[in-house]
């Protein structure tokens, strides 16, 4: 018998661009039947670029949820079948316009586990050269360069609030720093 339960069933109540929403039958263990609301999501990647000087290059855009402009490391959802090693490249050239010659994983982690299918994976790219890419036309990315340091700052002083950048950051130091 599993130790965990079942999905027994599962409804798509949304069909979206980036992801679906489904109510999702399971049974448990013991024989109880319940139901979850999820959101479907192919799943994402987060970069730690640096630049020759030892900076990270982060990026501001507009974010309909909080209704302003967050300060962030870069990301970019997987496509279908896509590593997400070249997912990462790829938005590393779309959002900063740079090509990294070395991307490193350094894991990754769940969004939101309990509503979300949503998994991050985590890289940190490095030995960048200009070579941009066509960003996706509802986006307005400024580059912002920060140093190690700034970018802690920034975090335990909240003007970076948003969970993958921060826990992006904080990986990337401890790593760093090993």
């Amino acid at each position: 018998m599993p130790d965990h339960p079942e999905l027994t069933g599962s409804e798509v109540v949304f069909d979206g661009r980036l992801f679906d929403l489904r109510l999702d039958t399971l049974r448990s263990p013991e024989g109880h039947t319940f139901r979850r609301e999820m959101v479907y999501h192919p799943g994402a990647v987060c970069m730690i670029p640096i630049d020759g000087e030892g900076r990270l290059l982060l990026v501001e855009q507009y974010r309909h949820g909080p209704r302003t402009r967050l300060l962030e490391i870069p990301a970019g959802t997987l496509e279908p079948g896509e590593d997400p090693g070249e997912t990462a490249a790829r938005e590393l050239r779309e959002e900063v316009g740079m090509r990294a010659d070395r991307v490193e994983s350094l894991g990754g982690f769940w969004i939101a586990p309990s509503w979300a299918t949503e998994y991050i994976h985590l890289f940190v790219c490095t030995d960048l050269t200009p070579d941009p890419l066509p960003g996706d036309e509802d986006e307005d990315i400024e580059v912002v360069p920060l140093t190690p340091a700034q970018a802690v700052a920034a975090v335990d002083e909240g003007r970076i609030i948003d969970a993958k950048s921060i826990a992006g950051i904080l990986r990337w130091e401890r790593f760093r720093r090993a």
